[in-house]
């Protein structure tokens, strides 16, 4: 079954619908690429993937192992590079709500953002960053 599908509207932009749902969103390629960057674009989506991935399968094994994760905000930051240009690297930084966790906790979430599937799916040369602020540390 396909996943979505995504339509040139022309001026650089798509509209991109998921399937299943029937929601739907725009991409707008960016400023620095002849677009006018009113909406993410594909590379924006690409690194936004990957903090969402993250926290997403944090959140499956903070379910499986009784804590929670509710409430915890990721920045996402895209460093373009040129020749060819290309996505170089993804910083995610983890700002995890003013709780508690054990060590052993703290291990399951760094272990668990490693093994998120749009990580795995990525080229190894796309350096990803992780960074992980908790509350009680700061």
């Amino acid at each position: 079954m396909e996943t979505s599908r995504v339509v040139y509207t022309g001026e650089l932009r798509t509209e991109a619908t998921h399937v299943k749902s029937g929601q739907t969103f725009i991409t707008d390629a960016p400023v620095d690429n002849q677009g006018k960057g009113e909406a993410f674009s594909p590379t924006d989506l690409l690194a936004t993937s990957l903090g969402a991935c993250a926290i997403t399968v944090v959140g499956i094994a903070a379910r499986t192992h009784g804590f929670n994760v509710d409430g915890t905000e990721i920045k996402i930051t895209k460093i373009m590079e040129s020749d060819p240009r290309r996505v170089g690297e993804v910083i995610v930084e983890f700002n995890f709500p003013p709780v508690k966790y054990s060590e052993k906790e703290k291990a399951i979430i760094n272990h668990t953002i490693n093994t998120c599937p749009v990580s795995q799916s990525l080229n190894a040369s796309l350096k990803q960053t992780y960074i992980l602020n908790f509350e009680e540390d700061v």
